[in-house]
């Protein structure tokens, strides 16, 4: 289940001409620069870099240029190169923006083997060449498709300019995961049913020796979770579950507990969805897909932490058992809901998956959820939407976003927006029918669950972005698994 990255070769030796002309895909990364004459300076004896210099007085481009358009072109053995320079002054975000559009038209090409040659001073080749191999690894693999015609994957990576001893594991390990989180959001609902997650799960689970358990629909209905119930009823198979899997690290500091939204599919239940707005809902499990990977990168990378991921797996259909607008169902933690909209389903399903991982009494809770379009309205495709607890767990997660170059903004959270959830028959509206400031209230709605816990609720508005987004090429993007990683191992993070 979890993807192998291309094999890596690395030399501290920068590249010479013998190795260049061997190349058939090379990307060279420079050192920023303002001039050619301070490329050149700042650059040393790199291979081919009069041809760059040619290409760029031939096209007008400024050496400046090179971090927002790399310059490709042939060389004279037949093989293809890349400049694009790595600006040190940069958000990491705009870093990861230009490597990926340097390494497209080799990528595109789909290369057996990759060259990546850093330059400049040794500080510059190590973080270069560390995000260089993060973009290179993400996109380096191909998403599982069902068509005849199949990409290869790149087999290996030759770094020239920098070595690592670790073989840049941080690099790898976040690669491994955002490719993790991307493999299950893209799978189509007819193959990754809840059913089938859960037994994906159970593999997962052995193969890296985390603790597992699942609570499924009868059992859930028995324990009076309520509005996770209320949700998957409608589906057949009765396949929904709540899937815990753990993790300690023997000098465990703090415990943590992410939460995922799995909704497999969307109908949207009665309130259905037309053709438009369920077109793609297969990906509404994206929320579980991060959390899950978050998980396994934070234990590839044995970071300091006890790591409880709760995994909310339903499907929200229409039939005879759907649960139904004025419905009044009372969640795992007592709480009577009003039932408004069955499209706000994963509202539901979290409610009671929050309720469960708050009584482990974790330092720290973060949901991601695909929760709402009004978050797409807000932002776009480009950032996500950050909901926190406090204001410095605010502040940590939107510096997460910049160290990791998944962009998040903050929102408020203030207690006065719960006067629209007030119910006339429960103890809380679900929704609202109109949808005003809907991402906000479904936060609101969520804070009830977490019962005082430290708390972050990411909406996930940036899963899906035509084009791709930062380091990543597809329109799936893993966002959230890197920040996640940024939050967690911060010296000042949420967890520590």
């Amino acid at each position: 289940m979890l993807p192998a990255l291309p094999a890596l070769r690395q030399t501290a030796s920068q590249i010479g001409p013998r190795a260049l002309a061997a190349a058939t895909h090379t990307l060279v990364v420079l050192p920023a620069a303002t001039t050619l004459g301070s490329l050149r300076e700042a650059s040393g004896a790199v291979p081919a870099l009069d041809q760059l210099v040619r290409w760029m007085k031939r096209r007008g481009t400024k050496a400046g240029e090179l971090a927002k358009a790399p310059v490709a072109g042939s060389l004279p053995n037949g093989g293809l190169v890349s400049f694009v320079t790595f600006d040190l002054k940069q958000a990491r975000f705009e870093q990861h923006t230009a490597l990926r559009k340097g390494l497209q038209p080799l990528l595109d090409e789909h290369p057996v083997h990759l060259t990546i040659a850093v330059c400049g001073n040794p500080g510059q080749r190590r973080l270069a060449a560390e995000q260089a191999l993060y973009v290179a690894w993400v996109n380096s693999l191909p998403l599982p498709t069902h068509g005849r015609k199949k990409t290869k994957p790149v087999a290996s990576i030759r770094l020239y300019g920098a070595r690592d001893a670790g073989g840049f594991a941080r690099a790898a390990a976040l690669a491994r995961g955002n490719l993790l989180a991307r493999t299950l959001t893209v799978m189509p609902p007819n193959e990754l049913t809840p059913g089938a997650y859960r037994r994906a799960l159970r593999g997962l689970a052995r193969q890296l020796k985390l603790r597992h358990e699942e609570f499924g629909f009868a059992s859930l209905k028995r324990m009076g979770a309520g509005a996770f119930c209320a949700v998957a009823q409608g589906s057949e198979p009765q396949d929904a579950a709540i899937v815990h899997l753990w993790w300690r690290h023997p000098r465990a500091k703090r415990s943590v507990a992410l939460v995922g939204k799995g909704i497999c599919f969307d109908t949207g239940g009665h309130n259905l969805k037309d053709a438009k707005g369920m077109h793609g809902m297969h990906e509404d499990m994206n929320g579980s897909a991060v959390a899950l990977a978050a998980l396994v990168v934070a234990r590839s990378l044995q970071l300091p932490l006890q790591i409880d991921c709760w995994l909310a797996l339903a499907q929200n259909h229409i039939g005879p058992a759907s649960y139904k607008q004025n419905d009044v169902v009372k969640a795992l933690d007592g709480t009577s809901i009003e039932i408004m909209h069955t499209d706000a389903e994963g509202r539901m399903v979290l409610a009671d998956t929050l309720a469960l991982a708050a009584r482990r009494k974790p330092a720290l809770m973060i949901d991601f959820a695909t929760l709402t379009g009004a978050m797409v309205h807000a932002l776009g495709n480009r950032y996500c939407g950050v909901f926190a607890s406090s204001d410095e767990l605010a502040a940590q997660a939107v510096a997460a976003g910049r160290a990791s170059g998944e962009r998040v903004a903050a929102f408020p959270l203030d207690e006065d927006y719960d006067v629209a959830l007030e119910s006339k028959v429960a103890d809380v509206r679900q929704c609202l029918i109109a949808g005003e400031a809907d991402a906000i209230l479904a936060a609101r709605f969520l804070k009830r669950f977490t019962h005082g816990t430290p708390w972050l609720h990411l909406d996930l508005s940036a899963h899906s972005c035509a084009g791709g987004l930062g380091a990543v090429a597809t329109d799936a993007t893993g966002f959230g698994v890197a920040w996640a990683l940024a939050l967690l191992d911060a010296p000042a993070g949420g967890a520590r």
